[in-house]
């Protein structure tokens, strides 16, 4: 498995990494996906203290008990919640990310994360105390990197100016190329990596995603109608061969760009984790090819998340 480095850290990440929120609640099931994952090669694990209320937190640290050393561990703060009542609210407090950092860690049975990350945000957040708790965290030994998670190009920007981020979080495909127009070569030119989201864009684009398009797609996508996402998700399908299955061109996609270091996907099931893992096989991804994708899909723009 190849790995690219984590913005300017000593962190290095494997091209396509775990996302753990859809692991579910089964201990043994979700551990036979995380082992067969790490076994691959891939080392970046990626959860949240929000994912079932601090559940996925527990059963990642149950899995990876003896393996630590080899893991690149990810997890997010930001969302105050009481484990086993419904409903969270935001709080990018210092206060609650110094705390937070504490309860996550006690879950993960760990003793530091290497990429804390703030879930979310917004322009209107007292940002330049999170980042004061980043770094505090940081000088503290608690976390070896920070990031956030965003899409939102103000936000991006008032952290790329004013913190020490090694990473940006952001839904990224290729029918979301939103972060292409106006983040991308940002976060580059301030050797910043980013950590693609949902790169399959909800299955749509995996080895069944025509199918499952005619479900996710039923109201439309983003600024697609409906008839424009089938015939997208048709054509895509086409590219299916032997020398890549439509997984792993969706992954081929968002790893193309130099600025981002992994794609991360999500698996509930085995039978997912290797499709996705079928990347490791793929021929390269050709300028042909490439070329073909940005034409039958649209360079769309962040509109209502600023």
């Amino acid at each position: 498995m190849k790995k690219r480095q984590l913005g300017q850290s000593e962190l290095y990440v494997s091209e396509i990494s775990l996302g753990c929120m859809s692991l579910g609640t089964d201990r043994d099931h979700a551990r036979s996906i995380i082992d067969r994952a790490l076994d691959a090669g891939i080392n970046y694990l990626d959860t949240a203290d929000l994912y079932d209320f601090g559940t996925n937190e527990k059963i990642v640290g149950e899995a990876i008990k003896g393996r630590r050393d080899d893991i690149i561990l990810g997890t997010k703060v930001g969302n105050n919640f009481t484990p086993g009542q419904e409903g969270w609210t935001w709080d990018p407090s210092k206060k609650h990310i110094k705390r937070g950092v504490k309860d996550s860690l006690q879950r993960l049975g760990t003793d530091y994360i290497d990429l804390y990350q703030l879930h979310g945000g917004t322009i209107d957040d007292p940002i330049d105390e999170s980042i004061e708790a980043f770094e505090e965290l940081k000088q503290e030994g608690l976390i070896r990197e920070y990031g956030i998670s965003s899409i939102r190009p103000n936000v991006i920007r008032e952290y790329v100016e004013k913190s020490n981020i090694a990473s940006v979080m952001m839904q990224y495909n290729a029918l979301d190329r939103r972060p292409e127009e106006e983040i991308l070569d940002l976060l580059s030119d301030n050797e910043i990596s980013v950590l693609a989201r949902g790169p399959l864009a909800k299955g749509m684009l995996s080895s069944k995603g025509h199918e499952k398009s005619q479900i996710k797609a039923e109201n439309g996508f983003l600024e697609y109608s409906y008839e424009e996402i089938q015939a997208i998700t048709k054509k895509w399908q086409d590219y299916g061969s032997e020398e890549r299955t439509p997984t792993a061109l969706a992954l081929q996609y968002v790893l193309h760009n130099p600025a981002v270091a992994t794609a991360v996907f999500g698996a509930s099931s085995l039978d997912q984790l290797e499709d996705n893992l079928s990347y490791l096989e793929a021929a390269p991804l050709t300028k042909q090819i490439f070329g073909e994708i940005q034409t039958m899909t649209s360079a769309l723009q962040f509109q209502k998340h600023r």
